[in-house]
């Protein structure tokens, strides 16, 4: 059944895996890339070999090289291209669409310097009259596991929940659950701060230390996301779900976690520069340390384990000095520390 074409742009393994998605809820899907090579793997083998190895795309996708042409006569644009593309890849689409629509970013990240969460940036750079409403879509979600039809659930948060259910329709199958929420800032800090967390996760396991490290790292580090998030005007409680503790829990404890494999080989005494080198794919994390650093610096919010980890990937700092450093704090109450996030009232 058709029921109706869709865009997605940005063919990496989270796009592709939630183009899968759409087909086999018998959409018709465009899938944006600006590599021919790759549009054409689409397209004549349905594979997507380099980030989705070994799995066979439904034939309702169809790769697109042109933007225009994949956005033409579109009302809805699935927006999965990493961070740091967004502001060039919406000054694109920007000039080639003539009629209001519906966003619905998948990144994880804030940009540094401004301190934008992506659905800002996309609200700066779209006219009002081109944008019906952005939608985020978050969560426990690892594309590879997404694209063999394993169980997961997300979130979709707008702060038009008749737009959030709609997208909510979209998605939904047997093998992906879709929840909604209002709370746009808490979705968006939690799936961008969990990355930071997770490449600290992926160090204390490239320096060898144990799951009691790891357990009070996630622990902590939740804490420190909902101060920073509640400071900015999201909801406590939606750090508890999926976009908080959820996707905190599976980034730091899978393999199939970029940011996670970029901390285990710095713990395991590479270079920030050669880990990179070695991923060949986007790790978010670095860059979001980077803008939650300078924005808890700005908002003058306690956030240990990010500054620790912006002295390892900024300053030089051996992570087994910064880890060492955590661990030497000064005495603080546990209960005092979530009741001061928990009394806080979002805006």
């Amino acid at each position: 059944m058709n029921v109706g074409d869709v865009t997605v742009v940005g063919a990496g393994s989270w796009g592709t895996a939630l183009a899968i998605v759409l087909a086999d809820n018998g959409y018709q899907v465009r899938l944006w890339a600006h590599k021919e090579a790759q549009i054409n793997e689409i397209n004549n083998q349905h594979t997507n070999e380099k980030y989705l190895p070994g799995i066979i795309l439904p034939g309702n996708i169809k790769g697109y090289t042109s933007l225009q042409e994949s956005l033409e006569g579109i009302g809805r644009i699935i927006l999965a291209v990493p961070t740091k593309a967004i502001r060039e890849v919406m000054a694109q689409i920007r000039a080639v669409i003539d009629k209001p629509i519906t966003i619905v970013h998948v990144s994880k990240g804030i940009e540094p310097d401004t301190f934008k969460r992506v659905s800002e940036v996309i609200q700066e750079e779209m006219p009002s009259h081109l944008l019906v409403d952005v939608v985020v879509l978050s969560g426990p979600s690892h594309a590879e596991e997404v694209s063999r039809r394993q169980p997961t659930t997300v979130t979709v948060a707008c702060e038009n929940m008749e737009s959030a259910e709609k997208i909510q329709d979209m998605f939904i199958n047997q093998h992906l659950r879709v929840y909604t929420n209002p709370d746009v800032v808490g979705v968006e800090i939690g799936g961008a701060l969990k990355n930071i967390i997770a490449l600290a996760a992926g160090i204390t396991d490239g320096l060898g230390y144990g799951d009691n490290a790891k357990a009070a790292l996630i622990t902590r580090g939740l804490a420190e996301i909902a101060r920073l998030g509640v400071a900015m005007g999201a909801n406590p409680l939606t750090f508890a779900g999926l976009t908080g503790i959820g996707d905190l829990i599976v980034t730091c404890t899978s393999v199939h976690s970029r940011n996670w494999r970029a901390g285990n080989l710095l713990g395991k005494g590479q270079s920030l520069n050669e880990v990179l080198d070695n991923m060949g794919m986007v790790v978010e994390g670095v860059r979001t340390t980077k803008a939650a650093y300078q924005l808890a610096q700005k908002m003058n919010v306690s956030m240990p384990i990010t500054n620790a980890l912006y002295d390892v990937l900024f300053n030089n700092k051996k992570p087994k000095e910064a880890v060492d450093s955590l661990m030497a704090r000064g005495k603080t109450h546990e209960m005092e520390d979530l009741a001061s996030i928990l009394d806080r009232p979002s805006k």
